[in-house]
């Protein structure tokens, strides 16, 4: 086998010039992290989805630049809310070939949907092809459309995360696969291919409401991955205790694993809630009408636990319910402040939902320029 990241040649631990980047290897637990997170609403009267994809191309090409660290991507199918990213791994693939630094990560695969040996050759191609800058976020998912056009019954969707996390990882580690599945064929010595560069890239699970995935996330020594943006602040650092605690009674130590949020952002040269609001009030709502458009049918209560407030908090998404405790929003000053509030609570990565509704490349741009001038100096080292 050719040599991995982290891996010695003659007692020569070989790692690419290309992955100095921080993020990449040893967790810097002093650091904050900065993402872009996309689940952009699909408008085709407004903008084709050829337009709208090369638009988030640009984007990133510029985080690149800038230095924010992570891009992350949804996987929906069917539904205006995120569905024209259903191919992930292809896109992600895409911007490897047009970034240098930024790490690329699924936000997440939703493996209950998918084959996880299939995720596993996806994955390690992608870790491949981007010189080791791959992150696996993985979910259960929960619009019962796409469980029901794949033939999926929702109610096995957590056992098949977990089985099927467990199954790329042992695919991962480039030795002949031994596996039985109860929901696929059983694998019986051969190897996945390609391996991946990175000893094992990093994992991520998102999470929703459900106790039980904070608790399984930590039982596994996974990354958290939340969408934060559903629930108010003291909700917020609620559940991330939730998770911290559990690293601690599994003996984990919580420095060494990362928690990454999502919330909707807009950036302003100066603080001016008025404009803020004429900017991005119209677009947060169209977000919502098609998050609520995608969740018009509910999982099943009891294997869903708590899905009933993210619907709630759906569809009442506007400015006046979400601003200033579930957004990052405003000018640099109370951009900063609301970064440090989220760290205090935990948070070691926030990940910025900046393309969302009708809102357009122009703000989009405007908001990544003011971020990187007049924000992110401030904030790097915290």
């Amino acid at each position: 086998m050719g040599n991995r990241i982290g891996q010695s040649d003659s007692g020569i631990v070989l790692v690419r010039k290309a992955l100095a980047k921080p993020g990449a290897g040893v967790l810097e637990a002093t650091r904050m992290k900065f993402g872009l997170f996309y689940l952009p609403t699909y408008l085709p009267d407004q903008r084709d989805a050829h337009t709208h994809m090369h638009n988030i191309v640009e984007q990133v090409e510029y985080a690149d630049k800038i230095g924010i660290d992570y891009v992350w991507m949804v996987e929906h199918h069917f539904v205006r809310h995120g569905g024209f990213l259903s191919a992930n791994y292809a896109f992600l693939s895409y911007l490897a070939g047009r970034t240098q630094n930024i790490r690329l990560a699924t936000g997440a695969t939703v493996m209950a949907l998918n084959d996880p040996v299939r995720v596993a050759e996806h994955a390690a191609t992608l870790d491949q092809l981007s010189n080791g800058r791959f992150d696996l976020g993985v979910g259960r998912g929960f619009i019962r459309d796409e469980f029901d056009s794949f033939g999926v019954p929702m109610r096995e969707s957590r056992e098949r995360v977990e089985e099927g996390v467990d199954l790329v990882r042992k695919a991962w580690s480039g030795q002949p696969l031994e596996f039985e599945s109860r929901f696929r064929p059983d694998m019986s010595g051969l190897p996945v291919l390609p391996p991946t560069l990175q000893n094992e890239p990093k994992i991520w699970n998102a999470c929703l409401m459900s106790p039980e995935s904070f608790e399984w996330t930590a039982q596994q020594g996974h990354n958290l991955l939340y969408v934060a943006y559903h629930v108010d602040h003291e909700l917020a650092t609620e559940r991330i205790s939730w998770y911290r605690e559990a690293l601690s009674k599994y003996g984990r130590k919580v420095e060494d694993h990362e928690v990454c949020c999502v919330y909707h952002a807009y950036f302003m040269e100066e603080p001016d809630d008025d404009r803020l609001k004429v900017v991005v009030d119209g677009p947060m709502g169209e977000y919502g009408v098609a998050g609520k458009e995608a969740a018009r049918k509910p999982p099943d209560p009891e294997a869903y636990k708590g899905y009933d407030q993210r619907d709630k908090g759906t569809q009442q998404l506007s400015f006046d319910r979400y601003f200033p405790g579930r957004v990052v929003m405003g000018g640099p000053d109370q951009v900063v402040e609301r970064i440090h509030e989220l760290r205090r609570i935990g948070i070691t990565q926030v990940s910025f939902l900046l393309d969302f509704g009708s809102l357009s490349q122009d703000e989009i741009m405007k908001s990544l320029n003011v971020f990187g001038d007049r924000i992110l100096p401030l904030v790097r080292d915290i």
